[in-house]
């Protein structure tokens, strides 16, 4: 188990927690509650901003002392600077994004790092439910059809060859499944995965 997750936070987060530097820069995309923000910057002396749409969230945010900028990301990141952060952080929200090349590119761009998470499509399950003749409906994907906000899903492999393919250098992979972290055929007994990888514009190695 690691610091963070020893310390209440949820698991994956807690392992988003263990790749950031200690008093890095960090921009955490779509923050939510700014639950992982507010973690670093206690236990990390993060100096951290969060990007967040939804209002509840935003105030959820505020109250735990974090800086957060209201803003669809949708729109992009133009308002931040080339390498500004040193990480960026795009937790549980990639697949609902319209333009998913564009947003791991503009992440590469204000970070020397990144880190994305998502549902892992290959999870056992969800192969059983289409071969049943239905969408799969799971924890983290607890959405039916037609009401799903998730529209771009996909497999450990197909985020590779994506990241591959914009010349992200993956450096880091945790999978986890109903919040434990699943080492053994990840690809096909977990059902979140959390990536970490370098910017092809960073000038370190």
């Amino acid at each position: 188990m690691t610091q963070a997750a020893s310390q209440g936070i949820r698991p994956d987060l807690a392992r988003i927690a263990s790749w950031i530097d200690p008093g890095s820069r960090v921009l955490d995309l779509g923050c939510g509650d700014g639950a992982l923000l507010a973690w670093l910057r206690d236990h990390r002396d993060v100096d951290g901003a969060g990007v967040e749409l939804a209002d509840e969230s935003v105030i959820a945010s505020v109250q735990r002392g974090v800086s957060v900028i209201q803003q669809d990301l949708e729109q992009g990141l133009a308002l931040f600077d080339d390498q500004q952060f040193d990480t960026v952080v795009l937790s549980r929200t990639l697949q609902s994004m319209h333009h998913t090349e564009h947003i791991l590119r503009e992440m590469a761009r204000v970070a020397r790092f990144g880190i994305v998470s998502f549902p892992n499509f290959g999870y056992w399950k969800h192969g059983f439910s289409i071969l049943a003749g239905r969408m799969p409906v799971t924890g983290e994907m607890p959405y039916q059809w037609y009401d799903t906000p998730n529209i771009h899903l996909c497999t450990l492999r197909d985020f590779q060859g994506l990241a591959a393919s914009l010349d992200l250098r993956i450096t880091n992979l945790a999978t986890f499944s109903h919040g434990r972290e699943i080492r053994v055929l990840p690809g096909w007994r977990s059902t979140l995965a959390v990536y970490h990888f370098a910017s092809p514009h960073s000038p370190g190695p």
